[in-house]
């Protein structure tokens, strides 16, 4: 059965959203470690760019910086294609040097939970939407 373009950035979508709420899970799980420090991913703009490249859209929506002087360096692009980990170091550090904040991860984690729910029924939408018109090609 053939599969629309979409069913793979999906399912890859479907996999960072795991892995963003395993990760959010273990910070809310050492919020009592001495100098733990809260982890995240940031996988929005690597599906993005393979969104664009599936969908062929070629408008670039970044922002240019104005460079006043030809000494001045240009925007770093992060091309590698991955996601990327990084500490999440907004809060202040109680004094035992932890930073997690249990309201941010409890929220970080709803939010996740919702967005993961919202795949499920997008990857369901997308195989139904194939089986309907097997369906009715069948009784032609």
């Amino acid at each position: 059965m053939e599969t629309s373009r979409a069913k793979a950035l999906m399912a890859q979508a479907l996999d960072y959203r795991s892995l963003r709420q395993d990760m959010i899970s273990g910070n809310i799980a050492n919020v009592d470690t001495p100098f733990y420090r809260p982890r995240d991913i940031e996988f929005e703009s690597v599906l993005a760019e393979k969104s664009s490249k599936i969908f062929n859209a070629t408008h670039e929506k970044t922002l240019s910086l104005a460079q006043t002087s030809p000494n001045h360096l240009g925007p770093m692009k992060d091309t590698n294609g991955k996601a990327n980990i990084f500490f999440r170091d907004g809060h202040l550090a109680r004094n035992d040097g932890n930073s997690v904040d249990l309201d941010v991860e409890s929220t970080e984690l709803a939010k996740n939970s919702v967005m993961y729910d919202a795949l499920i029924n997008a990857i369901k939408q997308d195989s139904m939407m194939f089986k309907a018109a097997i369906d009715s090609s069948a009784k032609l």
